[in-house]
């Protein structure tokens, strides 16, 4: 089935076939995303406009929209250029004008003549102490009440697209909706009460009031689910057609990793066993593993990984970890070496920084299988990298690597097992919408001796007092980071910004006590100052966002964020998370410039409530929507029309839950409701879903 079914070839036509869109209009609709008719279909109202009729305005609150039926009295014609002309129209109980600009005096004889009756409607007001309504929007003859809907729905618009015109595409459209088998578990149109496909579509596009245009209005509800479903199926079949690709079996033998848990000071938490059995079962099937590794800040994911790293190596082949930049590629060097080598495993890294002959043997010691893991940035793609049996890439935070990027590393060896790390806690319904494709595995707890980290709000005005407790703090041998303020993208001025405060830090707390580090220092001087402060020579670190992923430094137990108000949430907890990694104490200072506004004084107040990644994830999600939530560029979040990922998460789950259910029994989509879905999937233009399944 490659090519779309007939019933759907109306919807697919060209804009103009429908009444009153021309080649200017259908140009003008490509702002709205409008290409074809079934565009329309999906372009609901937004609010609505309640055209009820009254017998009169006498009573009503002005300013309001009213509708009644008039005798026209009188026209009183502009005076002047640029004066309006003014008709005197009387309803049931009282008189009141039509005001009209720039009107042809003989269109309004012939629209309004003297005598005759019309129902307008339009917005009234009260000027100079007459009612009166600027431009009707409505002018009708008494026999055509019934065109005008007691409730109008208003559509989004774009410059060269009237309501009028887009009303009347859009009813068009509707009348070219066809019946269509359903594709919905029976059991679940049943539960929810929602309509059919074509009733729902009807049902949004005439709403009978504002409950109409509510999300959770059950017509608004199912289209929603319609388009959430379509993808978690497309989801479904890329992950089921990855489950057949054949994978090779990497099975553990446990020698390599019994080493490391012997030489480890703590036992792992019962959340990174389970996380590490999972692995370990996906690694020794003959299926790829593609699976996706959850954890907050400090759940002790590296770990995991290293123990999957183990696995390819215990199996003769090799792994590949991946971090977004050489900090934290060092970082991971620095966590991963020491026990490795406890096992005797070689752990090498590779950034852009390794040039000639250093990089060629680098490069020949890889491809001999000298080299058991590598650990590096993006550089472990280029052309000219050659493992000799590369069984398992690591990628760490994946919200910075995109979709083509995963698949790049994974042509790196031969059907190569992916294990994606993210330390961002992501709501559910955005995993299961960027993530759907893969399986689960979620650290929820804290290894052992991650203490609580103490959060507190203090006003920029209080400055000296907090350089004060710094004093004492680093006297007593403490160590702390400093943040300096996010500045509008421009990381020439953070960089200013971080200069200055780490002169005055130096002049108040001594010359040697103080570090530097921001994005633009060059590699050497960045790695010399970071470790400086893991040695404990400096003692607070002053640095912008770059170390905000993955630095460890235990003993730092003060994290000061300046300007907290112009981070985000997620931003915020991964600052917060940098401290608490020892057994001293820690603390948090989120240092804000007043007056706060209501979102930033939210985002501050839900961050001293919590250390629950999970749950700042989800009121990060509430507050600032799904593209920001997983950062826009990569997120590779689909662009639904009707479906709202913020408030319609349990809907995404259902249809996760759904779309994976019908494909185990069904792969091919040949079942009744499998057919059904078909015409779904070329409705909802998933092609790649349909050039997955086999033609039938």
């Amino acid at each position: 089935m490659s090519r779309r079914p007939e019933v759907l070839f109306p919807l697919f036509a060209e804009l103009e076939t429908l009444p009153g869109v021309g080649a200017k209009t259908a140009k003008a609709m490509s702002a709205l995303q409008v290409a074809t008719p079934r565009d329309l279909l999906f372009t609901l109202p937004v609010s609505g406009v309640d055209r009820s009729f009254r017998d009169t305005i006498m009573g009503v609150p002005l300013p309001a929209t009213v509708t009644t039926e008039v005798t026209v009295e009188r026209h009183h014609p502009a005076r002047a250029r640029g004066k309006p002309t003014r008709i005197d129209v009387a309803d049931a109980q009282t008189s009141f004008q039509l005001v009209f600009f720039h009107a042809k005096g003989d269109w309004l004889q012939r629209t309004l003549p003297v005598g005759s009756r019309r129902l307008v409607s339009g917005r009234a007001e009260v000027f100079d102490g007459v009612a009166q309504i600027v431009h009707p929007d409505h002018v009708l003859l008494p026999s055509e009440a019934g065109d005008l809907p007691a409730f109008e729905p208003v559509y989004p618009l774009t410059q060269g697209v009237t309501l009028k015109v887009m009303a009347k595409a859009a009813q068009a459209a509707v009348t070219r909706a066809p019946d269509l088998a359903e594709w919905i578990d029976p059991e679940l149109v049943r539960r929810e009460g929602w309509p059919s496909w074509r009733e729902a579509v009807a049902a949004a596009h005439a709403p009978q009031g504002s409950a109409d245009i509510a999300a959770s209005a059950p017509a608004r509800q199912r289209l929603a689910y319609d388009e959430l479903f379509a993808h978690q199926v497309t989801l479904a079949l890329v992950r089921a057609r990855r489950r057949t690709r054949a994978g090779r079996p990497s099975v553990a033998t446990g020698r390599l990793q019994s080493r490391v848990l012997a030489a480890l000071p703590y036992s792992p938490t019962s959340a990174q066993e389970r996380a590490i059995r999972e692995v370990a079962d996906d690694m020794g099937s003959d299926r790829r593993m593609n699976r996706l590794l959850q954890g907050d800040v400090g759940a002790g994911k590296t770990l995991v990984a290293l123990m999957a790293l183990l696995v390819a190596v215990e199996a003769g082949g090799q792994g590949v970890m991946m971090a977004p930049t050489e900090i934290l590629a060092r970082q991971h060097l620095s966590g991963l070496k020491p026990l490795a080598e406890a096992a005797g495993v070689v752990v090498e890294l590779l950034t852009g920084r390794d040039k000639g002959s250093e990089r060629a043997a680098k490069l020949s010691a890889l491809a001999k299988g000298d080299i058991h893991i590598l650990v590096g940035t993006h550089a472990v793609f280029q052309a000219d990298v050659e493992f000799r049996d590369l069984r398992l890439a690591v990628v760490d935070e994946q919200h910075r690597f995109g979709v083509a990027q995963r698949m790049e590393l994974g042509r790196k060896g031969e059907r190569v097992d992916v294990l994606v790390m993210t330390a961002t806690p992501i709501p559910r319904s955005l995993s299961l919408a960027n993530y759907g494709d893969m399986d689960v595995s979620i650290l929820d707890e804290k290894p052992p001796g991650r203490t609580p980290v103490a959060t507190a709000l203090i006003s920029s005005g209080r400055m000296d007092e907090v350089v004060g407790h710094l004093r004492a703090a680093v006297a007593e041998g403490r160590q702390a980071y400093w943040v300096c303020p996010l500045v509008d993208e421009s990381e020439t001025l953070e960089k200013t910004a971080a200069e200055e405060r780490f002169k005055r830090l130096r002049a108040a707390l001594g010359e040697d006590v103080v570090g530097l580090v921001h994005g633009q220092m060059p590699p050497r001087d960045k790695d010399a100052a970071m470790a400086d402060f893991v040695a404990g020579r400096t003692r607070v670190l002053v640095a912008t966002t770059v170390i905000e992923v993955g630095v460890d430094v235990p003993n730092a137990s003060i994290m000061v964020i300046e300007g907290a108000e112009g981070f985000g949430l997620a931003q915020l907890h991964q600052l917060r998370g940098r401290v608490g990694r020892g057994s001293e104490k820690s603390t948090c200072l989120l240092l804000y410039q007043t007056p706060l506004t209501e979102s930033a004084r939210r985002r501050l107040e839900i961050l001293r409530e919590t250390e629950d990644g999970f749950r700042i994830a989800e009121e990060d999600l509430v507050m600032r929507g799904a593209g920001d939530v997983l950062g826009t560029a990569q997120s590779g979040l689909p662009r639904f029309r009707i479906a709202d990922l913020e408030r319609q998460a349990a809907l995404m789950a259902v249809a996760n839950g759904d779309a994976r259910r019908l494909i185990s029994v069904d792969p091919d989509l040949t079942s009744e409701r499998g057919r059904a879905v078909r015409v779904l999937l070329w409705l909802m233009e998933q092609d790649k879903a349909i050039g997955m399944i086999s033609v039938g």
